[in-house]
């Protein structure tokens, strides 16, 4: 595909957008990023400063914009910084810009939009049943975006790490950690050059569904993953405990993503956490945009 007619903007550039704006870049698109705090640095995201939590901040958008990303992150982790944010923040924003050229908005959601599955397999026909209040606030916004006359398309990601998102072997060595083992409480996780392909696939993807779960191809039993995680850093696998809580066990379907044309690189964490061990420390990623 041409990208070099495409004109993007990206409503949240954090770690997970930067990766996701070089790609477009490196295909030839023009790509605009929309944060509170515009980074400093040089190259060729073209910075905008707004505050999609503050209406009137969104003025001087560029026009022409074809292809619209959503991935902002709240600055606090509340009922009111998430509703601010993903559902006020996006009405704002679309109503802020001029639509007229816009062939697709992706919107980055969650899987914490599903419940509570006893390990039972999920995907994109699963009713949702959000635990939490991340989960209610993401599936209110997600459901007004389809509801709008514009080309929409929802990616669920199952939880992200990768370079800089560690944090999880850093607990396991300070002995932080417990997990279930009576009963499997099932994980799923997707690494965040995967989850910025997948995003750039369907963002530019012909015939688009309106949604896709996006996860690697193996969940893994809580135990199985921390504790190999914990022999990989040389530390004891960690003792018993509760299931985590608002996390529904559940394995996520990436079967309808895979059908599309997209395969992950790292289909396993297993695989992809001992390639980041074996890596030098990267910076941790930038505070929220």
């Amino acid at each position: 595909m041409n990208f070099s007619s495409e004109r993007v903007l990206l409503a949240g550039c954090g770690d997970l957008g930067r990766r996701v704006a070089q790609r477009l870049i490196d295909r030839g698109a023009a790509v605009w990023a929309l944060r509170r705090h515009p980074l400093p640095e040089k190259g060729a995201i073209r910075w905008l400063r707004g505050d999609l939590s503050d209406p009137a901040s969104l003025t001087g958008l560029p026009a022409g914009i074809t292809r619209i990303v959503f991935l902002p992150a709240p600055d606090a982790r509340d009922e009111t910084a998430y509703r601010t944010v993903f559902v006020e923040g996006l009405r704002s924003l679309l109503g802020a810009l001029d639509l007229a050229a816009c062939r697709r908005v992706l919107f980055v959601s969650s899987s914490a939009v599903y419940g509570e599955h006893d390990g039972a397999w999920v995907d994109e026909t699963t009713p949702p049943d959000p635990l939490s209040f991340n989960g209610r606030v993401l599936l209110e916004a997600e459901r007004w975006l389809a509801a709008q006359a514009l080309s929409t398309v929802v990616l669920r990601l199952a939880g992200i790490y990768g370079p800089g998102r560690m944090q999880l072997t850093e607990r396991l060595r300070g002995g932080q950690v417990r997990v279930p083992r009576d009963v499997p409480h099932w994980a799923n996780r997707i690494h965040v050059d995967d989850a910025a392909d997948a995003i750039v696939h369907l963002l530019m993807l012909d015939e688009a569904l309106p949604l896709y779960v996006g996860a690697d191809d193996t969940p893994l039993p809580l135990d199985v993953l921390y504790d190999f995680l914990a022999r990989q850093v040389d530390v004891p696998v960690p003792a018993a405990g509760p299931s985590p809580a608002g996390v529904g066990s559940k394995r996520l379907s990436n079967a309808r993503l895979r059908e599309s044309g997209f395969a992950p690189r790292w289909g396993d964490a297993r695989e992809g956490y001992a390639a980041l061990l074996q890596e030098p420390p990267s910076p941790q990623p930038s505070p929220p945009a």
